[in-house]
């Protein structure tokens, strides 16, 4: 599985300005290596609806605002779901939903028949998929070296487990979807928090864990919009043939 988004800015960054539709070039080139360094059955590259809102937008209105994109990238963008499908691979992409979705659901789906998943992502929130069945392809340098992180991996970088993630990020923050995280709560502090809070919120977003009242309970009370909007999976696309279809 692969971020389709991260590849194609990647891609676009490596290649000259000069070269004419550098970003597709660069992009075919990379997850053509990939595919050759991994071997894997099949291949799925999922994507952003960029300039739709998704619903996590609805769940965290400042979610991800302020972004701008190249126009000559964006347009290079549209070409490369078809592109990706024509060389034979399955491209996943649809309105209010990002790549991360698809990436998540196609790691439900492999995992529940009894496979195993390699997911290539520069996005650290996708730690959370780590498992004994699944390894996240974490970028060094380019493609051509990536750090493999596997729940081992993950404890030793953020102190907690791989399910741990999202509100683990959800607490300490992430500027870069502008989700600004507990006041006063660092990465440090997160992980001691999150052994005593599991969950920083119920369905109905009261907090779990602890009464009202408590010091460190309140810094988590509330928290429950941005684990929805940053972190949280539509672990449920993979029954949606409409959407993409593995095989």
């Amino acid at each position: 599985m692969i971020d389709g988004d991260w590849l194609a800015h990647r891609a676009s960054h490596a290649m000259p300005k000069s070269v004419r539709l550098g970003g597709v070039l660069g992009f075919t080139n990379m997850l053509l290596r990939l595919w050759q360094a991994e071997e894997p059955r099949a291949v799925l590259v999922g994507w952003d609806s960029i300039g739709e809102p998704t619903y996590r937008n609805e769940a965290f209105e400042a979610y991800q605002s302020g972004r701008v994109f190249d126009p000559e990238l964006l347009e290079q963008l549209d070409q490369l779901p078809e592109l990706v499908t024509t060389i034979g691979f399955a491209a996943a992409k649809g309105a209010g939903y990002e790549a991360d979705d698809f990436l998540g659901a196609a790691v439900a789906f492999e995992e529940a028949r009894g496979g195993t998943a390699v997911v290539a992502t520069s996005d650290r929130d996708m730690f959370q998929l780590a498992s004994e069945r699944t390894t996240i392809l974490q970028p060094v340098r380019g493609v051509s070296e990536l750090a493999r992180i596997g729940p081992a991996e993950v404890r030793e970088r953020y102190g907690v487990e791989p399910g741990q993630v999202p509100d683990f990020i959800a607490l300490r923050g992430d500027p870069s979807d502008k989700l600004p995280g507990a006041a006063g709560v660092r990465p440090k502090k997160a992980a001691e928090l999150l052994p005593e809070y599991w969950m920083l919120v119920a369905a109905d977003g009261a907090g779990v864990g602890k009464q009202p009242g408590d010091v460190e309970f309140e810094k988590c009370d509330g928290m429950g919009h941005q684990v929805e909007a940053g972190e949280h999976l539509r672990m449920d696309l993979a029954d949606d043939s409409d959407l993409f279809t593995l095989g």
